[in-house]
Order: C-alpha cells, then sequence, then structure tokens
C-alpha cells in the first residue's frame, strides 16, 4: 500500500481511487483503540479479510477525542463472523450485524460492507413509496460502503497493517476545516432518511463545525419530513443530543434551522414574537447548565431533561412564575399541567411517570423560589419524596436565571445518587400476582412433556 500523503492505491474495476494518508501525516495511534477493538481487526487480519475501524470512532480519533464505540467493517460475510468469533451474536432487521462480547460488558460491532444501492449515484426521482428508507442486505466493497455513510468526516477507514486512513470521500480535508457534510447530493440523502438532519446538527454542535450551504439549506428545505420517521427512532437521535455536553449549542442550531420546531411545535408561538427572544435566551442558558454539569460526569435523568427543556415554555403557559401554588390551587394548576403535557408529549411517547415527573418539577418551582428567597425551608418537605430531585431542577434552573451557583456537595451528592441508580437493575415483576398459586398447568420451560403440559 503506498505510503506518501495524498497517494492513490490502484483502482479495481470502476472502484473509486481513495486518498491513502500514512501514519506519518494523520493523528490516529494504535495506542488510542481499544484492546478488544484491535483484537478483532488482527483476527480478521489473520483469517485472510480486509477489515478497517470505521465511522464515528476513526472521526474522533482524528479529533483527538475518545470514540464512545469502536466499530469494524469487513469483508467477511455475517455467517463467517460467527465461525470466527465464538463470543458473538447476530442483531439487526434492515442489515445483519455482528457483535463480539468480551469480559467487562465490552462490545465491538461488526458489519459487513454494504453495498450503495440505497445511494443511487445517478440521482433520480423519489417516489411515494420510498419515503422511508428501504431494507437492504445487498454486501459491497469498501468504496460502496463509503458512500453509502451520511456524512464524509463519517466515511473514513483506518486499517491497522500500514496504520493508515482510507478517505474516498475527502473526509480529511472537511475534518481539518471543520466542515459537516453530506456524502452526495443532501436533498436525496434527506428524502431516503430525514433523521440524517439530527445527526447533522449533532456533529456541528458537538464539534463546534460549521455546516456547508447545501446541506444547511437542504435542512431547512426538508425539516417537516422528520414527522416521516418512526417516532422512537426520533426520540433516540434527541435523547443523544439533551444527553450531551453540547445541549446548548445543539438547541441553538435546532431554532435556527427549525427542526426544533418540527420536534416541539408548542414552542413556535412562544418564540416566534420578537418581544419573545428573553424566552429562547432563558432556555439556552438553562441547556448551558446542564452542559456544564454533564461535563463535570453527572448524568441527569430523562425527566429531569425533559423538565428543563419545557420549563421556559410552561412559564408562558401557565404564568408559572406568578402562581400562589397553595392548597387547592396547587392541585387544580397540577391537574392542568398533567393534561396539557398529556397533549404535547403524546407525540414523542414519553413514559407516564416520566410525565408525571416533569409535572411535579413545574408545581414546586414557584414554592422553591419563593422558599429560597425567604430562606425558610419546611422540614415537611424535605421529608417527600420528590424533594432532592425537585430542588436540584430548581437550582439549575436559578443557576441559568441568576448565575447563582449550584453548592458543590448537592452536584457531588446528586452525581453519586444518579449513578447508583444507573447501575441498579430493574426488578422483574412477578407473573403471578396472587401468592401461592402454582399458576398455569402448563410451561414452555418444563422438559419431558407434551406441548408444554404438565405431566
Amino acid at each position: 500500500m503506498p505510503t506518501s500523503p495524498g497517494t492513490r492505491s490502484k483502482p479495481v474495476d470502476n472502484t473509486p481511487i481513495p486518498r491513502i494518508i500514512p501514519r506519518s501525516s494523520h493523528p490516529i495511534s494504535r495506542k488510542n483503540i481499544d484492546r478488544e477493538a484491535l483484537k478483532v481487526l488482527y483476527r480478521l487480519r489473520d483469517a485472510g479479510h480486509v477489515a478497517y475501524l470505521v465511522g464515528g470512532g476513526v472521526r474522533d480519533l482524528y479529533l483527538g477525542k475518545t470514540p464512545k464505540d469502536f466499530d469494524i467493517s469487513t469483508d467477511a460475510r455475517p455467517g463467517q463472523l460467527r465461525k470466527i468469533f465464538k463470543n458473538s451474536r447476530l442483531i439487526g432487521k434492515r442489515f445483519r450485524l455482528v457483535q463480539v462480547f468480551f469480559p467487562g460488558d465490552k462490545i465491538v460491532e461488526v458489519s459487513t460492507f454494504r453495498c450503495r444501492s440505497e445511494y443511487d449515484i445517478n440521482g433520480g426521482n423519489i417516489s411515494a413509496k420510498e419515503k422511508v428508507l428501504a431494507a437492504n442486505n445487498t454486501f459491497g466493497t469498501p468504496s460502496d460502503d463509503a458512500f453509502r455513510r451520511d456524512l464524509t468526516i463519517n466515511g473514513l477507514f483506518y486499517e491497522i497493517e500500514n496504520h493508515t486512513i482510507i478517505d474516498y470521500i475527502d473526509g480529511v480535508t472537511d475534518l481539518e476545516k471543520g466542515i459537516v457534510r453530506f456524502i452526495g447530493e443532501p436533498d436525496r440523502r434527506l428524502q431516503r432518511d430525514p433523521a440524517r438532519m439530527m445527526r447533522v446538527i449533532r456533529h456541528a454542535a458537538r464539534n463546534n463545525f460549521a455546516i456547508e450551504p447545501k446541506t444547511w439549506q437542504a435542512i431547512i428545505d426538508h425539516r417537516d419530513e422528520l414527522k416521516l420517521c418512526p417516532v422512537s427512532r426520533i426520540r433516540d437521535e434527541l435523547m443523544k443530543d439533551l444527553h450531551s455536553t453540547a445541549c446548548k449549542d445543539w438547541t441553538e442550531l435546532a431554532m435556527d434551522s427549525g427542526i426544533f420546531y418540527v420536534l416541539f411545535p408548542f414552542y413556535k408561538a412562544v418564540h416566534t414574537p420578537p418581544e419573545n427572544t428573553e424566552n429562547r435566551r432563558m432556555l439556552l442558558a438553562i441547556q448551558a447548565t446542564v452542559d456544564r454539569l454533564h461535563s463535570q460526569g453527572m448524568k441527569l435523568p430523562d425527566q429531569l431533561i425533559f423538565s428543563l427543556l419545557l420549563t421556559p415554555w410552561a412559564i408562558v403557559e401557565f404564568d408559572l412564575l406568578n402562581k400562589n401554588t397553595k392548597g387547592p390551587e396547587f392541585h387544580r394548576l397540577l391537574r392542568k399541567i398533567r393534561a396539557r403535557l398529556e397533549e404535547i408529549l403524546e407525540p414523542m411517547s414519553i413514559k407516564r411517570a416520566h410525565k408525571e415527573s416533569i409535572a411535579m418539577h413545574m408545581i414546586t418551582l414557584p414554592q422553591f423560589m419563593r422558599y429560597d428567597q425567604e430562606n425558610s425551608w419546611p422540614k415537611w418537605l424535605k421529608k417527600k419524596s420528590y424533594y432532592r430531585e425537585c430542588d436540584l431542577f430548581f437550582r439549575i434552573f436559578s443557576e441559568a436565571t441568576t448565575g447563582k451557583k449550584i453548592p458543590e456537595n448537592i452536584v457531588e451528592e446528586s452525581t453519586r445518587l444518579y449513578a447508583i441508580k444507573a447501575k441498579q437493575k430493574p426488578a422483574k415483576k412477578s407473573r403471578y400476582k396472587k401468592r401461592g398459586t402454582r399458576g398455569p398447568a402448563f410451561s414452555v420451560n418444563k422438559r419431558g412433556s407434551i406441548f408444554g403440559l404438565k405431566k
């Protein structure tokens, strides 16, 4: 393989000629790659297969970051991979992947190079039936796999034989210039998979990159097509951004592109009038505080993340900061907030328990603000099960709006408690509610029985 910067490897048939970047001209080192990923790469090489580190792992290593995952692509088929790695399993419906398991709950995902039938390089119109990306299990070459990917900065390969980067789509240039750009025609890429626009916003926010003008315009033109994507997929993509350390930058880009108002249409009326720019600034200040906590290692729960995201809207919707929530008024407003949350969050398929928590965070905010101003905290309040989380919610809001930093002991204690909760496994539900019952007269787990019936 060539070893000088910018040299070209010999093409096979009509394969595009990649740029080969030698070890001396890029910052990626094997010492920064997980040992388990290296094991998979070396074993595939020793078995006679082509295998590369691909995607976001290469991008992050090039930028000097620690990748969250190390994904690998190879010319080996799923069946061959299962034979090579006994500690593995097949997953996926649209396209079969192999997960290789290692001690310590480490998983390395290995995929076979895919063809680019999904990306028609010659363009063409898309029929109404093709609005959702179709299943495709056709295998291809490394160049096919590179052109099939969404963004140029995600289409790089790293190979361990000569420690070179293989670049079919000029992704290294965009990494060095700090540009997020679609591979191919932006309009077509978004028509085939609208969720790609969320990944554009994510990478621009997390890396402080600029979005290439054609890519940006395509997002604006096709933002309403996000509604065509499955709710579960959009929710999963959204949670990645809300749990990141670039939540503020993501929110700002999402609002400027209009994606934010497709995801949360109820916010549009709040932010549209010019006099309500203060509400937008409040939201960005809250997200900046969330970023600070995330950067310190605190993992806020989903319901608290959503509460903070929705608070500026709730302040306008319910005149929240001017409410004196005592006695019957407390319960009336709580019911009103619950009903409205059911309505606006229904398209996001949020858990009912999370919506209950969000309502409690909002209803207690004016109370906590009053207690803080008076420096008088009732003893009964601190005994409530919701106190600790509502207190953290109030303090995050207070830091964002007044600049009063959250006391370090509260941050440390909340971080510790949330870390403990994250490690706890959910309790298994009992199959039978009534104690002492023997259960059904059949069981699929019984051996030596006929049709699962007990003898």
